[in-house]
């Protein structure tokens, strides 16, 4: 009883906002996540106290998990954002940034948080429906019968990426790869419910960048060396194969939980060697050409079977499972103490072999169309290949977003201050019935729009880290970036496009910088004909998601009263 410490009391903090401590933390985490953000974001090196591995990033799926904080307040606003990220995998600084800056906004503008956060549930409703709209200004529809503007979305997300450390050249042809992977998962004749396919992403360390490629069907790694010769006498086409799932290792443990009872002077090791080479008698028999396990083969029954001229692939893990069954259309075995149901066995046309430098890979095709495909990955070290290998899965995800919702909006912070001058323009209408909706003053009600508009262009100007300015022009509201040592009398003379390439400049335009004041105007929609396309291009469905969590993850940090934390 002596060695029991007393419980702790809970630590309770009011008002948590008015806390100094946290407000700078708050500060501090913004500053951090802007630095990050856009193809010019600063890299951050993430390191823990006792050592291990150092990670370089500048990516939120990365950056934020790792990001560690003593007070429940800020592990809110950040477990908020990676939940964003883990279900549509992009847009997650936008959404940190612009909820941290909400926050920052309603303090500073000393709104009571209450009619905060009435405002800003209405001007997200105003942002929502506008982007909804057909003829909304900042939204561009992606057509499936060319692959260019798949490109430029795909190449946008994995240039905002600086860690990835590719030139010009390499991010046009990763964008590629991604786009021709995301295309081959999608099934071309497929009756009834439609099942999207697999990429399965393999890291070759040390090579060009160009050299990475993407093959229809399975790439696995080669076990050893002695069945080389042996794939040129597979006659056959197409090939059986069998998979299972079950550790064909022959140990004990591997025969499930109970009780075991074994007789005096039995030989258990050459009992369950029996049964496994009964096994690989029937397989044998029945005509596999190919046997894959997903643990381990036990070194006897891979020498019988490789005996027999069938090739033995064990330790494939968990990852590369479904895509296998897919593929091959072979039902995973799950016990060898029965013989294999003729249902199991799938199929493969033909094997290959593939050589990336000194790594040899064993290269399935599939037997017909398949929706399975391997991406080879390469760069020149390891920190930048798992940087690309990040943000290539994350974009094949967002392309996959593209099936559900076949639009895009503008990027390059065009579509942030393009919702900025239409929300303060669009506000003004009917503000009686509105500020008597939300029971707050006229000068309350544009406190509010103008910090929500504000947070809008702060986001935009974060992608600005060289020391240039960020303008706004006044006629189409697309952000443009005006380089550090040009005047405000030569303005024009350094202006070329907008910052996603939809907008050119003219002589007549009119520009304004941006967070500082400018009179409403009612932004004029491009022609829709136009043959000038947007170079970068932002995810519709991740945006209008990370929007909607931006807005609503700070109304819950402005509406937090109390915060109590169990300190035992």
């Amino acid at each position: 009883m002596s060695r029991l410490v007393k419980k702790s009391p809970s630590l309770c903090t009011d008002l948590p906002l008015d806390n100094t401590d946290i407000c700078n933390k708050l500060h501090l985490l913004c500053q951090l996540l802007r630095s990050c953000f856009g193809p010019t974001g600063r890299l951050k090196q993430i390191h823990n106290n006792i050592g291990g591995h150092v990670v370089t990033t500048s990516a939120s799926s990365v950056l934020l998990p790792a990001i560690s904080s003593s007070q429940p307040f800020i592990n809110l606003i950040t477990t908020s954002i990676l939940n964003h990220v883990s279900r549509f995998s992009d847009c997650g600084l936008f959404a940190a940034i612009l909820c941290l800056s909400l926050i920052e906004q309603a303090k500073q503008s000393g709104l009571r948080y209450n009619v905060a956060i009435g405002v800003n549930k209405h001007l997200l409703s105003l942002c929502t429906s506008y982007l909804q709209q057909e003829d909304c200004g900042c939204k561009v529809k992606l057509d499936f019968c060319s692959s260019d503007n798949l490109i430029k979305l795909a190449r946008s997300i994995i240039s905002s990426k600086p860690a990835c450390v590719l030139t010009e050249g390499e991010a046009l042809h990763i964008s590629k790869l991604v786009v021709q992977a995301f295309l081959l998962t999608v099934p071309c004749n497929s009756p009834g419910i439609v099942r999207l396919g697999k990429i399965v992403t393999v890291s070759a360390e040390g090579h060009p960048v160009v050299n990475s490629a993407v093959f229809p069907g399975l790439l696995v790694d080669m076990p050893d060396v002695f069945f080389f010769n042996k794939l040129q006498n597979l006659q056959s086409n197409p090939l059986r194969m069998v998979l299972f799932s079950a550790s064909l290792a022959g140990d004990l443990s591997e025969l499930g939980d109970g009780i075991i009872e074994v007789h005096p002077g039995v030989d258990t090791e050459s009992q369950i060697l029996h049964q496994l080479l009964e096994l690989g008698k029937q397989v044998v028999k029945d005509e596999v050409k190919l046997f894959m396990c997903q643990k381990v083969v036990h070194p006897v029954l891979q020498q019988y079977l490789r005996s027999h001229g069938i090739v033995v692939i064990e330790r494939l893990g968990i990852t590369l499972m479904e895509p296998l069954t897919q593929l091959t259309g072979a039902q995973p075995v799950a016990t060898w103490h029965t013989i294999i149901p003729a249902k199991a066995y799938g199929m493969v046309r033909d094997l290959t072999i593939r050589q990336f430098g000194s790594k040899r890979m064993l290269h399935l095709h599939p037997p017909g169309e398949s929706a399975v495909c391997t991406m080879i990955l390469c760069h020149r070290n390891e920190t930048m290949l798992s940087e690309v290998k990040v943000v290539c899965q994350k974009t094949e995800h967002v392309l996959r977003l593209t099936l559900r919702e076949p639009s895009a909006l503008v990027g390059g912070g065009c579509t942030e201050t393009h919702l900025a001058a239409y929300i303060r323009q669009k506000s003004m209408n009917e503000v009686a019935e509105t500020v008597s909706a939300l029971r707050c003053s006229r000068t309350e009600y544009s406190l509010g729009v103008e910090g929500f508009c504000r947070s809008l262009e702060s986001v935009a100007a974060g992608l600005e880290h060289d020391g240039g300015n960020s303008l706004i022009d006044l006629t189409h509201a697309h952000r443009w970036t005006l380089p550090a040592d040009v005047t405000k009398g030569h303005i024009e003379d350094n202006l070329d496009f907008c910052g996603c390439g939809l907008v050119q400049s003219s002589p007549n335009q009119k520009w304004s910088y941006l967070n500082t004041e400018y009179s409403q105007f009612a932004p004029t929609p491009l022609p829709r004909d136009t043959t000038v396309q947007p170079h970068v291009l932002d995810s519709f469905t991740a945006k209008f998601n990370a929007l909607q969590v931006a807005v609503e993850t700070a109304n819950l940090a402005l509406d937090v009263r109390y915060v109590i934390q169990d300190m035992n």
